[in-house]
């Protein structure tokens, strides 16, 4: 379950679910296990200088080697690129979750 946060300008409109979808579905096509993205977006007031900041976290596969996140890296700045039509730093990162990172589908809320 790939994890995706956007972090952009207050001074930038971005249609960030085209984004969600985008990085969800590019993802897929690289990795069709990889399943869901659970996407976020925060629009930031408080900035210096324009820019959007997009930091997406995978856990560790055999199949995520240099090759696959260097294909992935760039189909996803490709497409992103594409939908952030102004002016501003554009970053993008690929990560891997820790060796302690856990996850979890809670079903209810406890009383």
């Amino acid at each position: 379950m790939p994890h995706a946060e956007i972090k952009y300008s207050a001074d930038m409109t971005l249609d960030t679910q085209a984004m969600m979808a985008l990085i969800e579905a590019t993802i897929a096509n690289h990795d069709s296990g990889a399943g869901a993205v659970k996407s976020r977006a925060f629009q930031i007031s408080d900035f210096l200088h324009t820019h959007v900041i997009i930091n997406i976290t995978m856990l560790p596969k055999a199949h995520r080697d240099a090759d696959f996140m260097t294909a992935l890296l760039g189909d996803l700045s490709a497409g992103l690129k594409a939908i952030v039509d102004q002016p501003c730093a554009f970053s993008l990162e690929l990560a891997f979750n820790g060796s302690y990172y856990h996850t979890d589908n809670l079903q209810g809320a406890a009383t």
